[in-house]
């Protein structure tokens, strides 16, 4: 496997965030490395990150609900959106 260098990570997906229905009892894994093909949630790409310095978050719902989740990377409350890219 292809190491990828840990430098200027975690990359930004996109500097809103993105709105999902959860279903209750469901487990989301929350990208945290930016670098995943299927944003917002985790494909195991940051496996092959030098140090593996990044993980995904995992999350479980009780409720069907409206969730922002975070693209930026850059929240203070992951997997969840806090309004961190508006300083980007």
């Amino acid at each position: 496997m292809e190491t990828i260098p840990n430098e200027g990570l975690p990359r930004i997906s996109d500097c809103e965030p993105i709105a999902v229905m959860v279903e209750p009892g469901k487990v989301y894994s929350w990208c945290s490395c930016g670098l995943t093909d299927k944003q917002p949630f985790c494909d195991s790409n940051h496996k092959r990150i030098e140090g593996t310095p990044f993980r995904s978050v995992k999350v479980l719902f009780d409720k069907a609900e409206e969730i922002l989740f975070c693209q930026c990377k850059r929240t203070k409350t992951p997997p969840f959106c806090d309004d961190s890219h508006l300083n980007i």
